[in-house]
């Protein structure tokens, strides 16, 4: 739910804090990219201080790093207490999710993943509905307020219900592996973000961020290897299915935020849309997901890699189908594409997950549901940076070769029809006509970024080849 109703008032916040469309996406990206770091930890954190008390402080955390938030005055306020959202947070969904695949014997777990997956559903159709409505109703910093009393009720459900774990030997954590870890996740996020302000790798800042990225992620793989006590287990690199499974999880991770974040600035800036209908038109997601999930509860029995491949392939479709959206956006067709995505991911999560950690050994569960999620958040966070890149790439770019055509010498400026009120001899004129230029570039921008969406969806298919049954 955090994730979708910050997303929702972005077009607000990105106007209220003077900021530009890939700065404003620093609030979804760097909340990722802290939860994905984080999130390896968990395993560690729980063997250190324990199942029960590491889920009250990482929900007490979290409700404080939520207010922080809404509180927030800059950019770079908001941007450093999402990153303690995320870190606070992280712990939350690997954990609770091993807690339950422990309490229930393997052939159950697709069955209990789904009911679990009842979260996933509920918090994006909830979320983006009751957000859009307060930041419109009042502002955007009510979508951080109003995750406080589901907090509150999860630190009480918690606290009543969640008992400690059995003991387990004190791990031991592997520090080198994880600071080459963060540096290298942290490092790409940043040349990513930064990319494209800076002009790439004409800039020696994204030269030294590059260069980071690749020693440090070079380091952790080396050191996992030789280490004694890796930071990443050796036994979850022996096993087939969960290697392709994290490859997989990688792919979903890329397609999952994807559209929710492009979609609220297309609908707000292009479209003149309030946060309100904002809010309804993402909820669709949660209902495709929901329809994924209740699709998954009939057919259990069913091939995991042929609902793999559907979820896969309903992704692809919807993002062709929003690839062929205009200026004059049709919100019923936006609507079932979105939903039509959510499906896809109601789809793919279930088995995923069950094909990722079905030969994979009891005492490695945790370890390996950390680095599963630490793929899925990074998988979100690039794919998200590189769209946003890509459609200020394209406007640039389209926004002057539309723009060759606005010429006293083109003929077509003659005709009434093709002109109507635009001018290009008075200065009025010109701003109408650069306006309505801008606005096309954008759109095109907006659509090359939908096709990456669908692009990336089908080229990820072959891999499901290599799963075993």
């Amino acid at each position: 739910m955090t994730i979708s109703i910050a997303n929702v008032s972005l077009p607000q916040m990105q106007g209220a804090l003077s900021a530009t469309q890939d700065q404003i996406a620093w609030v979804v990206t760097f909340n990722i990219v802290a939860t994905a770091v984080v999130t390896p930890m968990s395993g560690w954190l729980e063997a250190r201080f324990g199942r029960r008390k590491l889920i009250l402080w990482s929900i007490a955390t979290f409700a404080l790093a939520s207010l922080g938030c809404g509180l927030a005055t800059s950019l770079e306020a908001l941007v450093l207490f999402r990153i303690f959202q995320g870190g606070c947070g992280a712990p939350l969904v690997p954990v609770s999710q091993s807690m339950v695949l422990d309490a229930f014997p393997k052939e159950q777990h697709g069955t209990v993943t789904a009911i679990y997956g009842m979260g996933v559903i509920v918090g994006p159709i909830v979320g983006p509905v009751i957000g859009g409505y307060l930041s419109e109703a009042y502002n955007w910093r009510w979508v951080f307020f109003m995750i406080l009393p589901f907090t509150a009720l999860a630190l009480a459900g918690s606290w009543v219900f969640v008992y400690e774990s059995a003991s387990r030997a004190r791990a031991k954590l592997d520090w080198i592996g994880l600071f080459a870890l963060a540096v290298g996740i942290a490092c790409l996020q940043l040349m990513l973000d930064r990319g494209q302000r800076l002009d790439w790798f004409e800039s020696g800042e994204i030269i030294l961020y590059a260069g980071l990225s690749a020693v440090a992620l070079y380091v952790f793989v080396v050191h996992t290897i030789f280490a004694k006590n890796p930071f990443l287990p050796l036994g979850l690199v022996r096993d087939r299915n969960y290697m392709v499974g994290l490859v997989l999880v990688l792919g979903f991770g890329m397609l999952n935020f994807t559209p929710m974040t492009l979609l609220p600035p297309l609908l707000q800036s292009l479209g003149g849309h309030p946060d309100s209908i904002i809010g309804v038109v993402l909820s669709a997601r949660g209902l495709g997901t929901l329809t994924g999930f209740a699709i998954l509860a009939v057919l259990s029995k069913v091939e995991p890699k042929l609902m793999l491949t559907l979820g896969f392939v309903a992704q692809a479709i919807s993002g062709v189908w929003m690839a062929q959206l205009d200026l004059n956006l049709s919100m019923p067709s936006l609507f079932w594409s979105i939903y039509l995505q959510g499906l896809g991911v109601g789809l793919l999560w279930v088995p995923l997950t069950v094909v990722a950690f079905a030969r994979l050994q009891p005492q490695l569960v945790s370890d390996g549901m950390a680095f599963f999620h630490l793929l899925r958040n990074v998988g979100s966070s690039v794919h998200i940076s590189l769209s946003v890149a890509l459609v200020i790439r394209s406007t640039q770019v389209n926004y002057a070769e539309i723009g060759e055509h606005v010429s006293r010498f083109n003929e077509n400026w003659l005709l009434p029809w093709v002109s109507g009120a635009w001018s290009s001899s008075s200065t009025q004129g010109l701003a109408a006509i650069s306006s309505e230029v801008g606005r096309q570039a954008t759109m095109i921008g907006y659509i090359n970024a939908f096709y990456f969406f669908a692009l990336t969806a089908v080229v990820i298919l072959p891999l499901l080849l290599l799963i075993r049954r």
